[in-house]
């Protein structure tokens, strides 16, 4: 019933966590997008309000004239809205499906036994420490060398080499599967932490000054505006690398891989490039910005050689005249690496493979997961070997007989 109600979790929290994810991206990519979009207005009348920046668009069968004010507009006539609960919503789902899949079963998921044999609980802790550690490094980057000549130059730089060294040490520590999702919510971490330490407490020093009635130093409320500004283009740089980091620990070719971490960090400095692509041609359009293409080709090309060396050897076929693969050779081989957990004592997802129906009615299942996508045993803990994996192969291919 616990591992039942457990997946009920997964299930419904990963859902959460999908929807408001999208409602924080795209709400995030939106103004990216209206900055790199505002023009200057030469209206008489929007000049003397203190606009900055404005265009119009048309969607829905309406047309919209967003504008930006650099500081703050004397007066706001309607109500105020707020764009942070698309951030916290999407990290405390995203913390809560964590804590249900990997820190609820560290023994299973986190921990690979061949690189650290450590305690469930202190393989939870370390993990949550891994995502609290690299929120204070680059959060000391920012402070120390945000805002000093070339300073983004510097911070881009010091990043690349913390995420690098830190998808090494994740491989090191943890199971490949835990590693790349590790990496993932790390990055995450920051990003949301930007929002509630810096983006929204600098926005509402900057209305509670405005709205006092009081006089206010505009210079010093700028001060405000450009850290937020500063943190919410590094959020914008830091999505792609986390989309991917999450999606890809659903691919065991990757997690799996010797080089791991390497194929990590490529792919997440891909994305990173392709993202200020993205960025970047907005502002060439309107000739803020030099040609963006060399990132995206630069990036494409990182995943083509990734593709290219990731490419499976070619298999070849066994003799016509093996002999085939009977289920009491299955079923020796199941006994050894599968019933630990879909046996007797225990049947995660429901499936029991130590009775002839159960293998019937899985054969399918085992056979994509053993020997196609290579995902079970999870993490190998019950180090099937490569000849175990094909003779699952030729079992299956040969018809699957359970007599």
């Amino acid at each position: 019933m616990e591992a039942y109600l457990l997946d009920w979790a997964n299930l419904l929290l990963r859902w959460v966590h999908v929807i408001t994810a999208i409602a924080w991206i795209g709400s995030s990519f939106y103004f990216v997008f209206l900055d790199n979009n505002l023009l200057k207005p030469t209206s008489p009348d929007l000049l003397e309000k203190g606009v900055d920046g404005a265009m119009w668009a048309v969607h829905g069968g309406g047309f919209y004239n967003p504008q930006k004010y650099m500081v703050a507009p004397k007066k706001i006539h309607t109500k105020l809205h707020w764009f942070y609960w698309e951030s916290y919503s999407t990290w405390l789902s995203g913390f809560a499906l964590f804590t249900v899949l990997y820190l609820w079963n560290a023994g299973t998921f986190l921990i690979d036994k061949s690189l650290m044999d450590w305690a469930p609980a202190t393989a939870g802790f370390a993990a949550v420490g891994f995502l609290v550690a690299f929120w204070f490094v680059y959060d000391t980057v920012c402070r120390l060398f945000g805002f000093k000549k070339n300073g983004e130059l510097i911070v881009a730089g010091l990043m690349i080499v913390v995420v690098a060294f830190a998808s090494w040490v994740a491989n090191q520590l943890f199971a490949g599967r835990a590693a790349f999702l590790l990496v993932g919510a790390m990055i995450a971490t920051a990003m949301s932490a930007n929002v509630f330490f810096w983006i929204i407490p600098g926005q509402r020093k900057v209305v509670a000054a405005m709205t006092s009635g009081e006089k206010y130093d505009a210079a010093g409320l700028a001060v405000h505006g450009k850290r937020g500004k500063q943190r919410s283009v590094h959020n914008t740089y830091f999505t792609l690398p986390v989309i991917f980091a999450m999606l890809s620990n659903h691919y065991s070719f990757l997690y799996t891989h010797e080089q791991r971490w390497i194929l990590l960090f490529v792919m997440m400095f891909a994305g990173a490039l392709i993202r200020q692509f993205f960025v970047q041609r907005h502002g060439y359009h309107l000739g803020r910005a030099k040609n963006p293409w060399p990132f995206a080709a630069v990036g494409v090309v990182l995943i083509a050689t990734v593709i290219v060396l990731l490419k499976p050897a070619t298999v070849v076929a066994p003799a016509a005249q093996a002999a085939p693969v009977t289920y009491a050779q299955v079923k020796s081989v199941l006994a050894q690496r599968c019933y630990m957990c879909h046996g007797e004592t225990a049947q995660m997802k429901g499936i029991r493979l130590d009775q002839t129906d159960g293998v019937r009615a899985n054969a399918q299942g085992v056979f994509q997961q053993v020997t196609v996508t290579r995902q079970m045993p999870l993490n190998n803990a019950t180090q099937i070997t490569e000849d175990e994996r094909q003779l699952i192969a030729r079992w299956y291919n040969g018809g699957a007989k359970t007599e």
